[in-house]
């Protein structure tokens, strides 16, 4: 029996598995109380903004998939909000940028995670709104004891706050300092926010959906817009170094809804993996994949052996390439062109034995791929960023991150399957709100200020978000549901585990325990949009004798903790026996899964 840091879960009822055992407990107890699914990731949801502040917040986004009982067919929820209207090149260049903060009011899309979790509820839910954010409310006005993680973040930015941030220094700096690790910390603020959403939603009347539909017009027409737009006319520091006001209006909030969409899909050894479409990453991990079977060579499918690591690496080199050429909100190309067998195999016939350092687009279709300007500026510079302000980094080779995501997989034993991955709205993203607890989002970091390109900043127009949910079927049944924060290595992690999963016959809980890589060899996503030509970020558990093979095909290998890498959440359903299992990671020490 292989070792694993805990066991793989395995009952009959239900299972969680998310990035916070608060959260995990909390989704555990509607499904006891006899909600399903949805209701349990909604309030995982919204208990995960008061336990992770520094990880997620109302103001930020949320993709998910979903199957439900009633219908097995993967869906998309799109909780990510688009550019404001007044978000334009022209603007920022005015300003004299050449890259879009990433911080500050400027940085913000209009939020779109609160409306994507009680569409959710809505639609598939099946618990009035009071039920399900009484956690939450319970939690943000009674108190919780704070990761130490929170705190950390906070004396990151403490000056910050002192200086120019002072209603965020008013709710993290109450008696002048960061708060401690473990003690019991509220936020009345949001309290009261999800208080007066339940209050609007029992003014009309007694029907759950009704209920939901009057939070939802009091979230983006009532009086969260309205202090949305009276608090972002106001400047503060961001950084670019100067003080800008914010651009999301009332308007812009009162015309955003979340949204159902279609995922992308790709078969591969009798499985259907779903993904969202192209204005998410989520096709990186189906391009590698097809990629990587189009080589020929079941070998490459071993992530833990030095060939399958060099062809996996390679893999997503070539995908992270296609990423930054072709990957936006634009809807011109369709995902299918990247998905394509005969695509697959010229991307595959680009993969030799060294490794490589370019950044590579392809040519779906026999399109001419363009990538940003600022890149052939940047390639290969590391910046040495010391702003903690700017949000989901390239985890560091100590483990340490600036700041991430949260993720909150939930299957229950109806057969409904849900899996989400909130993120953005950090407390250190912009400043807070006073009236109503919580900052923005700083996602229009994502955007490029150059015109022409699949990602170039637009009005109305979804950043390319990381966030990357994952639902797997076999004939045509939902069967497992993961994910992990990370950026833009949420893809690498989830291949990985996929791959030992799927492909290698582990459990859960063994494919997410085993030791962790990815490249480094790719456009960050994240300001200030840096790239480390061939570097392969390694747990220092993968075996030497691999590590000298990688090197010596020209892989610069950066080592780093031996649980450093990787927040893998996940859970499954055997459609044969109705057997449910899950399994969370250990590193960071703060995941966990719950069931019976």
């Amino acid at each position: 029996m292989t070792f694993t840091t805990r066991p793989t879960l395995e009952g009959t009822f239900g299972m969680v598995s998310t990035t916070h055992w608060i959260a995990s407990q909390t989704a555990m107890g509607v499904l006891e109380r006899g909600g399903n699914a949805f209701d349990a990731a909604v309030a995982a949801g919204f208990v995960l903004h008061v336990v992770e502040p520094h990880l997620n917040g109302p103001a930020g986004e949320v993709p998910a998939i979903v199957a439900t009982a009633e219908d097995r067919r993967p869906k998309v929820l799109c909780g990510q909000g688009p550019a404001p209207r007044g978000a334009t090149i022209g603007h920022f260049r005015s300003l004299g940028m050449e890259l879009i903060p990433g911080s500050g009011p400027l940085a913000a899309t209009v939020p779109g995670a609160v409306d994507a979790w009680l569409l959710l509820l809505r639609d598939h839910g099946t618990l009035r709104l009071e039920d399900v954010l009484e956690p939450a409310v319970g939690y943000a006005s009674l108190g919780h004891p704070l990761l130490e993680r929170v705190g950390d973040t906070v004396a990151t930015v403490q000056r910050l706050f002192e200086e120019d941030w002072h209603t965020s220094a008013a709710l993290w700096l109450r008696d002048g300092r960061p708060p401690a690790p473990g003690s019991t910390f509220t936020n009345p603020g949001y309290a009261e926010t999800l208080r007066r959403l339940v209050d609007e939603g029992r003014a009309a009347g007694p029907d759950r959906e009704a209920q939901i539909d009057a939070a939802r017009r009091a979230w983006g027409e009532g009086f969260v817009a309205e202090a949305v737009e009276r608090f972002g006319r106001l400047p503060f520091r961001d950084s670019s170094g100067g003080a800008h006001a914010g651009l999301v209006t009332g308007d812009d909030m009162a015309a955003y809804s979340a949204t159902w969409e279609q995922p992308a899909t790709l078969d591969w050894h009798g499985f259907t993996i779903a993904k969202t479409s192209l204005w998410g990453q989520g096709p990186v991990l189906l391009e590698s994949l097809a990629t990587l079977d189009a080589l020929g060579d079941a070998d490459v499918l071993d992530p833990s052996s030095a060939h399958g690591i060099h062809a996996q690496a390679e893999a997503l080199k070539l995908a992270f390439a296609d990423r930054e050429a072709w990957y936006g909100d634009d809807g011109d190309l369709p995902v299918e062109a990247l998905l394509s067998p005969d695509y697959a195999r010229d991307r595959a016939a680009l993969i030799g034995s060294e490794a490589s350092r370019e950044l590579r687009p392809g040519r779906p279709e026999g399109r001419q791929p363009r990538l940003a300007s600022y890149l052939e500026k940047t390639a290969g510079r590391r910046v040495d960023l010391a702003d903690a302000t700017t949000g989901e980094p390239t985890v560091q080779t100590d483990g340490v991150t600036r700041g991430d995501t949260c993720h909150v997989d939930v299957v229950d034993r109806w057969g409904n399957l849900v899996s989400a991955t909130p993120s953005g709205g950090w407390l250190q993203s912009s400043p807070t709100i006073p009236e109503l607890g919580f900052p923005m989002g700083s996602r229009l970091q994502m955007f490029w200020l150059e015109e022409g390109l699949a990602s170039s900043l637009t009005p109305g127009r979804r950043p390319r978000t990381t966030l990357s949910p994952t639902m797997v079927h076999r004939d045509g049944e939902p069967v497992m549901a993961c994910g992990t924060p990370g950026g833009d290595q949420q893809d690498q992690w989830q291949m990985l585990f996929l791959l030992r999963y799927l492909a290698g016959g582990q459990t859960l809980q063994e494919a997410i325990d085993a030791p962790m890589w990815h490249t480094a060899s790719l456009p960050a996503s994240f300001y200030p949009r840096d790239m480390e030509p061939g570097a392969l970020l390694m747990e220092d558990r993968v075996d030497g004798h691999v590590r000298e093979e990688l090197d010596a095909a020209g892989h610069d290998i950066r080592l780093a903790g031996p649980w450093s890498l990787g927040r893998m959440c996940a859970v499954s359903r055997d459609p044969d026996t109705g057997v449910v299992a899950a399994g969370a990671n250990p590193r960071g020490m703060q995941g966990y899964a719950c069931g019976r």
